[in-house]
């Protein structure tokens, strides 16, 4: 049996209820195949700075960094964790970790599964067609806005000192004048527009069979974006068999609730990813569905979408689902890099344990319509999954 070092990061509220979720799905594989996980567990996160006065014990980061083959996050940010700068208490975990590993691709799944309504309309939801609904939109996830964030963030998991950007003048305003940077890197842009092209090769294209890749931006106003959208030319030109085609941010919002058959891979900035992709979940059911990767070239974090929801904490209640689509994206990328077909096979029957469950129909959460709990979801997809193992 091969052993998987994966580490779980709980986080806060109702992260810490869905990653159990995650590590029932884990147990349910390695007790049904060859493949063996040995589970870390790392308490963190804003309730554990409030309990502790930190927001991880010491040497967490360098073990995620060294010891591990992958991570699993729930959720980060609990009301009134606060440090002394005003920052999350618990967002150097996240923020550290994706800038620290150069986790450089945050890539989301936008899939409708049978059985789902999806939240635009309950009426013409009941005519959707799920094939309409499968796209994979990649975020770039360690620069443009949130880089100061990230930097600061990453300076302190490594133990060094705080980062602020400089001060400037903007003639013409009065008052108190709070700003961001917004860098966006040539390297930084090619490493996840590449990666965008790559995922788009292995994928079987939109509803029309059209493999494609949309860059989207706002190059008509920005500079940033007009570096993004010539880096994104340049890499398309090695990709002859992949359309390359273009979206301003503002008209891709609406295309993509209205046409989302049109799109089959999506590379966008940082903080136009982070929007997009939670409008994007309203087509796939909601955020209890949304799924994600953190990828860098040698490491892995993955987590749900969603955040920690405080008024829903301990009451066993929220969907578990983006958190086991979630386990199901990092078994594939674990299967990719070590070139282990059992592993891809594993992150397979995860998916059609999801399908099959959500087709079933009988267990759903609150927010797909149901009363089932966390748990109970967990439960029969684990079970599921056992079940499909043992039988191929």
């Amino acid at each position: 049996m091969v052993e998987h070092r994966i580490t779980i990061l709980p986080g806060d509220g109702t992260g810490r209820e869905v990653v159990l979720e995650a590590q029932r799905v884990l147990d349910a594989i390695s007790n049904n195949s060859n493949i063996g996980f040995e589970q870390e567990v790392i308490p963190c996160g804003g309730q554990h700075f409030l309990e502790t006065g930190k927001v991880w014990t010491e040497g967490s980061y360098e073990f995620c960094r060294d010891e591990s083959d992958a991570l699993i996050l729930g959720a980060i940010g609990w009301p009134g964790a606060k440090l002394e700068n005003g920052d999350l208490a618990g967002g150097e975990v996240i923020l550290g970790l994706r800038a620290g590993l150069e986790l450089y691709a945050n890539v989301r799944p936008i899939k409708l599964y049978e059985g789902v309504l999806h939240k635009v309309h309950d009426k013409f939801a009941q005519h959707w067609q799920p094939e309409l609904v499968d796209m994979v939109v990649l975020r770039e996830n360690t620069e443009g806005l949130y880089h100061s964030l990230l930097h600061r963030s990453a300076l302190k998991v490594n133990g060094k000192s705080d980062y602020e950007p400089p001060q400037l003048d903007f003639p013409g305003l009065e008052g108190e004048v709070a700003w961001d940077p917004r860098p966006i890197s040539q390297n930084g842009s090619e490493r996840l527009i590449r990666a965008g092209f790559e995922i788009a090769s292995q994928r079987s294209g939109n509803s029309d069979g059209k493999s494609s890749v949309h860059c989207v931006d706002k190059s008509n106003v920005t500079r940033g974006c007009q570096l993004f959208r010539k880096v994104f030319k340049e890499v398309s030109s090695s990709y002859p068999k992949i359309n390359a085609e273009f979206a301003f941010i503002d008209a891709f919002t609406m295309w993509l609730i209205r046409n989302p058959e049109w799109f089959d891979v999506v590379v966008t900035s940082n903080m136009f990813g982070d929007i997009a992709t939670d409008l994007g979940s309203v087509l796939q059911g909601g955020m209890g569905m949304a799924s994600s990767a953190n990828i860098g070239d040698k490491h892995g974090m993955f987590e749900p979408v969603h955040g920690s929801s405080p008024k829903h904490a301990g009451q066993n209640k929220v969907n578990p689902i983006a958190t086991i689509l979630s386990v199901q994206q990092m078994l594939g990328w674990l299967g990719n890099k070590n070139n282990d077909q059992e592993l891809l096979n594993a992150s397979v029957v995860i998916d059609q344990a999801v399908a099959e469950h959500l087709k079933y129909g009988k267990e759903l959460t609150y927010d797909l319509g149901g009363t089932a709990s966390t748990s109970q979801v967990g439960t029969s997809i684990a079970q599921r999954i056992s079940d499909i193992l043992s039988e191929q």
